[in-house]
């Protein structure tokens, strides 16, 4: 099998009357994410993970924040095509460890739910997916509470053809 490693980083300002969405999950909070999207800097993060690990580049290429398409888009959604364009290119995801980095809100109590909604998103079991969070101890824009950033590694996997051709046939 041949396997590849792609990185992800991601990161947006906080900002008022925006809903908090990280790893497709609604967090209860005083300020949101600003971006064109829904802002998921997680999601964001992995897909450029993924995207980078298959040579295709970056979110940005793919969903321009200048075309209005996108405009207040689930992330999960920029998620699944991500994946799809992955299995175009003959590769499946082996797995996704991440990490957020945010003072606040604290955010262990969502991280299950996030896992969850990542695997759903591109059709794979939750336990290959792991997100992490973390403070930055006050340092930082993180750590002064001006923004959130992630980061995230995907592992993939070649499709052998063999299999690309069984799963072919069962659809």
């Amino acid at each position: 099998m041949k396997f590849k490693i792609g990185s992800g980083y991601d990161v947006h300002r906080l900002a008022n009357d925006r809903r908090l969405i990280i790893g497709g999950v609604n967090i209860p909070f005083d300020k949101g994410l600003q971006g064109h999207s829904d802002a998921d800097v997680l999601t964001h993060a992995i897909c450029d993970a993924i995207l980078g690990a298959a040579g295709l580049g970056d979110i940005g290429r793919h969903f321009p924040d200048s075309d209005p398409t996108y405009r207040n888009i689930s992330s999960l959604i920029l998620l699944k095509h991500c994946a799809n364009m992955l299995e175009d290119q003959g590769y499946s995801i082996g797995n996704i460890d991440c990490t957020i980095l945010a003072q606040s809100p604290k955010l262990e109590p969502y991280k299950k739910e996030m896992e969850h909604k990542i695997a759903a998103a591109i059709e794979i079991s939750p336990e290959s997916v792991n997100v992490k969070a973390t403070t930055t101890e006050g340092l930082g824009f993180e750590g002064k509470g001006e923004g959130i950033a992630a980061h995230a590694i995907v592992l993939i996997t070649k499709i052998s053809s063999s299999n690309r051709n069984v799963a072919a046939s069962s659809e």
